[in-house]
């Protein structure tokens, strides 16, 4: 008996669809236009009390497949942390006044044809996250959403042919037919039920699901936008729950998650109160429990005229917002997690030889290709792994706010020790434990130490030494990577050993000083070996010690008349 309960709870396991995924923040809310500081009100809306990463309905007309304007509102998006849900859309146009078709205006009926129009424009956008939401269309039980006549077959033979190019395009196309009106009565060819409208698409072209993630619902509190938020059933607030057991009845198995992309009340109709009351109800009561649903997008955030004001959170002429606004950004939220491509390039320029018990400052370059903000503080960061077991002493200076298409250099420390041999590094980028990224190969050998003989002559000296020299030697950046001091020098001639921190086969700005001899310098490229430089002479003119000839230094000679003595053979 007790084998037998396992095998059953086993089973149950594997039937039950199980919709916990990362998390994820439901709160969401559907613009009309996004302007600036919508986007900014959005976020501040849906991102409040402990909330990241939520969700935004956007619409896109074919008449505005703008990519240089749509790119700017996705890079908002990524900077704001919202996820946008993205409508197709036509384009309205007036209707001929004829049979079947109704009086005033109308959205374009779309075509097959249309279909790599809208592939191109939506593939050469980078987008704010993996998940690439995407809603064929609206309401195409209304005439006025279709060309001014309901046809269910025609809408799903359009949007069928638009779905299998997406998903060969793209995979992570997140696909959803359109939201219906639930509440739609059945009088062809301007309205048709909900239901039978579903009917017809699956007798026709049942393979549709085949490339169909999720479901669009509009489940507004109908009759009048007025209904409680306590109701059940079709032209509810839970419209979406008769749309899913609708949709489980008729064969359809596939697990589906709900994105509720259009509900509310209307505010001309309720108490602003009211709604307020209302939405806060149906979120902790309805939505935010039920794991099927993924995002509320409510309708609509500002709308100034009619026939959507009673709908717009936002008041009247007005910079603020009614309360249910207030109420929806008080309530308790989750940090959600979308998964974000993350591609792009470690581009190393690293030298092939660099020489022991030396410090380098050297540079990688990072190219983000990808769709999130490289930061240290959401776990970016580069990871040095050598193949040797002596790992060498080594930090990489922070990655900050690495936005998609930038570059940067990191600043890459390391020093070597007394190990002479060959090496083999690799770099990778990590997000936390994740490895997104990895160089090619940095093979390099630390060297011995080199030398350098230098020469120069102390003039009027006949014969040129002495101690006290210093030699200064800089990087092409300016920078001093070495200094020595207390060098002698015997017949014009000496040996600076043990030169530390300068790479063979770079150029280098080397500098001679003595007490009171203006300053030479010289270039040199620096070998392993054999490294050999002879400075101009050097004039013992630097009477105040400052580096350079100036009527200062006459001054100081006529107060100490005994630094004549530098002047004597």
């Amino acid at each position: 008996m007790k084998r037998l309960l396992i095998i059953i709870s086993l089973l149950f396991l594997l039937v039950t669809p199980v919709y916990a995924e990362a998390p994820n923040n439901k709160f969401g809310i559907h613009l009309a236009q996004p302007h600036l500081e919508e986007l900014k009100n959005t976020a501040s809306l849906v991102n409040s009390t402990g909330g990241d990463w939520g969700y935004i309905t956007l619409v896109i007309q074919e008449n505005d497949q703008d990519k240089a304007k749509w790119q700017e509102i996705f890079d908002l998006l990524r900077e704001y942390h919202l996820i946008p849900i993205v409508r197709l859309a036509t384009k309205p146009t007036a209707a001929e006044a004829s049979a079947g078709k109704p009086e005033g205006s109308f959205w374009r009926r779309p075509e097959e044809k249309d279909a790599q129009a809208w592939v191109d424009f939506l593939e050469s956008l980078n987008w704010v996250v993996k998940d690439r939401y995407i809603i064929l269309f609206n309401e195409p039980n209304h005439a006025t959403e279709w060309g001014g006549q309901v046809d269910a077959v025609d809408y799903a033979q359009t949007s069928l042919a638009l779905a299998k190019k997406l998903k060969e395009k793209n995979p992570d196309y997140y696909l959803m037919l359109a939201g219906l009106d639930a509440s739609a009565p059945h009088s062809p060819p301007l309205f048709e039920d909900e239901e039978v409208f579903i009917k017809e698409i699956l007798n026709y072209k049942f393979e549709i699901f085949n490339y169909i993630d999720g479901w669009t619902s509009h489940s507004y509190p109908n009759p009048g936008f007025t209904g409680s938020p306590w109701d059940y059933g079709r032209g509810t607030v839970r419209t979406y729950q008769w749309e899913l057991d609708l949709l489980r009845e008729l064969g359809v198995n596939k697990k589906l998650l709900v994105f509720i992309t259009e509900t509310g009340w209307d505010g001309q109709k309720l108490s602003r109160d009211t709604v307020a009351s209302y939405f806060q109800t149906v979120f902790e009561n309805v939505w935010l429990p039920d794991e099927r649903v993924r995002a509320v997008t409510p309708f609509v955030l500002d709308y100034q005229t009619d026939p959507f004001l009673g709908f717009s959170w936002k008041l009247f002429n007005n910079s603020e917002y009614y309360q249910q606004y207030y109420t929806v950004q008080s309530l308790s939220k989750t940090k959600g997690q979308p998964a974000q491509t993350d591609k792009g390039e470690i581009i190393l320029d690293l030298p092939k030889q660099l020489v022991a018990y030396s410090s380098f400052d050297l540079n990688i370059r990072i190219k983000n290709n990808g769709q999130a903000f490289w930061d240290k503080k959401d776990g970016y960061k580069l990871i040095l792994v050598s193949e040797q077991k002596k790992v060498f002493e080594y930090i990489f200076s922070d990655i900050k706010n690495l936005r998609p298409f930038q570059e940067i250099n990191i600043n890459f420390f390391i020093k070597t020790n007394s190990f002479l041999r060959k090496n083999k590094i690799k770099f990778y980028l990590y997000k936390d434990n994740k490895k997104i990224l990895e160089s090619k190969d940095w093979q390099f050998e630390v060297v011995p130490l080199p030398s350098l003989k230098y020469a120069v002559s102390l003039l009027p000296k006949l014969i040129s030494g002495g101690d006290n020299f210093q030699i200064q030697i800089f990087n092409n950046q300016e920078n001093l990577v070495f200094k020595k001091t207390g060098l002698k020098m015997s017949v014009g001639k000496g040996e600076l050993t043990d030169i530390q921190n300068i790479i063979p086969g770079k150029k280098y700005r080397l500098v001679i000083l003595k007490p009171y001899y203006l300053p030479r310098q010289e270039y040199i490229v620096f070998q392993k070996e054999n490294n050999q430089i002879k400075f101009k002479q050097m004039w013992p003119l630097d009477f105040n010690q400052d580096g350079k000839l100036t009527l200062n230094d006459l001054k100081t000679l006529i107060k100490n008349p005994k630094l004549l003595f530098l002047l004597s053979p």
